[in-house]
């Protein structure tokens, strides 16, 4: 594994670690955390997935892990646009390091939601999104329903306008987020058509432009996503070749996998061949001849 320093267009700095495939790479493969998850978090499954031949890259968002600059992230300036353009600063430099190869993205949760806004989604030959969906509330699943409100409308209000950021970590929610990140999320899962509704035309117009494949797993036992959050979320990219495959525990003789499960190294023997079979199935010869299918 080795870690790169890049340097965003803005002059912000961000982590990425790359981790070389084992014998001759078959694509490049772009893990795109969730939020408030640092890189290293993937990186079992990262060198497990360099070993079956993947040239593979993580990275942290500004402000988070490894690209978490100063102490405190008061004053920092960051919100999901931003984060979208580290998205592309992480896929430029895995370009560089491995090119001529398909390139592929393993979005988990906000990482599957942010593909959309990148600024040129053509370098993107397939999305597989993990445990991701809509954030809005209402399609948030049953416990984490009953009391997201509270959170939205008193927590983080009062919580950000108090520290200048939201100090998850202490709150033991989510993690420290800057405080354009949490507004703006909080925005987003207001509303009923999350970011392309609440960002407007602008926002839909460029999740309309996506044309890359998406392979959307949703987990059955998801404590954060619901199925119909998932199919607001796959909604958002309309004119991509897309489909949703769910797994229950059963399906892998497990008692759990939930919002985090997927990445943990107990499924390597299960999920992790699957998730290669879905990057082998992006070849143009296995592309779907729909739109959607379930």
């Amino acid at each position: 594994m080795e870690t790169r320093q890049l340097t965003a267009d803005d002059g912000s700095r961000l982590s990425l670690r790359l981790y070389p495939s084992t014998g001759t790479a078959k694509a490049a493969v772009l893990i795109g955390g969730a939020m408030g998850v640092r890189q290293d978090y993937y990186q079992p499954f990262a060198q497990w997935l360099a070993g079956q031949g993947y040239a593979v890259a993580t990275f942290d968002y500004r402000g988070m892990g490894e690209s978490r600059m100063t102490p405190s992230l008061r004053g920092l300036k960051a919100d999901l646009f931003s984060w979208a353009r580290d998205y592309d600063s992480a896929i430029d430099a895995l370009r560089e390091a491995a090119p001529g190869l398909p390139l592929y993205l393993v979005g988990h949760s906000l990482g599957a939601q942010l593909p959309g806004l990148l600024r040129n989604h053509a370098r993107v030959d397939g999305l597989i999104s993990v445990a991701a969906g809509s954030g809005y509330w209402r399609d948030n699943a049953p416990p984490l329903r009953r009391m997201i409100l509270y959170f939205w409308y008193l927590l983080v209000p009062v919580a950000t306008a108090l520290f200048g950021y939201f100090p998850g970590k202490r709150l033991r929610k989510v993690g420290d987020l800057p405080k354009g990140v949490m507004l703006q999320w909080r925005r987003w899962c207001l509303h009923p058509r999350y970011h392309v509704g609440a960002e407007g035309t602008a926002v839909r117009e460029q999740f309309e432009a996506a044309r890359f494949p998406l392979v959307a797993l949703s987990i059955t036992d998801d404590e954060l996503m619901t199925e119909r959050g998932t199919r607001v979320l796959v909604d958002c990219y309309p004119n991509a070749l897309r489909r949703i495959e769910r797994i229950a525990p059963a399906d892998v003789q497990a008692q759990r996998i939930g919002h985090f499960g997927l990445f943990r190294e107990q499924f390597q023997a299960t999920l992790w061949p699957r998730m290669t079979a879905l990057l082998q199935g992006f070849g143009p010869a296995s592309l779907h001849t729909t739109k959607e299918t379930t």
